[in-house]
């Protein structure tokens, strides 16, 4: 049987965020790295699917990468209220051939910026200016993004500043009780502990 031709099946994941769940399906939904989060039906033009989510009054953010779409709910409504009815939703949506995503958000490159990139554009990663910058991606790649991604969000690096790593939380992250302890207990530890005389600290930007 054709990889096409095996229907969707989404199953519905608890995320460290409770006003978030994340919708896992059975096949990819983007190509592998990519990424894309929309918090308002007006940044959804490129986004069919995110277009039709945000019809629901309950639906406040949307994110979509690799097999998954995580949804943020607005806080006056409880999960079990909603959560079949969106996964019922994704399901028949994506089953009918429905368009996921046409176009994915594009992101500025610094036109000063001569570094190479390792990173893909798609992970919406600031473009590395130097060596230590690069390294830093190199971690969150590596050892943070995946931690990140089964909790339905995802970290990008920002910039560095005088030791001050900035980075932006997506998805499930964004908004999220616990994201505090892990940018501290996980994220900072770790970067201070491979990169000490070039990270002093890390802070995330609210999106």
């Amino acid at each position: 049987m054709n990889l096409q031709d095996i229907p969707y099946i989404i199953y519905a994941e608890e995320t460290p965020n409770p006003e978030s769940v994340k919708f896992v399906a059975n096949k990819l939904l983007l190509v592998s790295g990519a990424a894309a989060e929309y918090q308002s039906p007006t940044e959804t033009k490129d986004a069919p699917i995110a277009q039709k989510l945000f019809q629901f009054p309950f639906v406040k953010r949307v994110f979509i990468s690799s097999n998954y779409i995580t949804i943020t709910k607005q806080p006056s409504l409880e999960w079990e209220e909603i959560r079949d009815e969106l996964r019922v939703f994704i399901t028949d949506y994506l089953n009918k051939g429905n368009a996921i995503i046409t176009k994915l958000p594009a992101r500025e490159v610094p036109k000063d910026s001569s570094f190479k990139e390792t990173i893909s554009v798609n992970t919406q990663h600031n473009a590395p200016t130097n060596d230590v910058e690069n390294k830093i991606i190199e971690v969150l790649e590596q050892y943070i993004r995946p931690a990140v991604e089964q909790d339905g969000g995802l970290i990008t690096f920002k910039e560095l500043k005088e030791g001050v790593v900035t980075v932006q939380m997506r998805g499930s992250c964004s908004g999220c009780p616990s994201s505090t302890m892990t940018l501290k207990a996980g994220i900072e530890a770790l970067l201070k502990r491979l990169l000490p005389d070039d990270v002093k600290e890390v802070v995330s930007e609210a999106l």
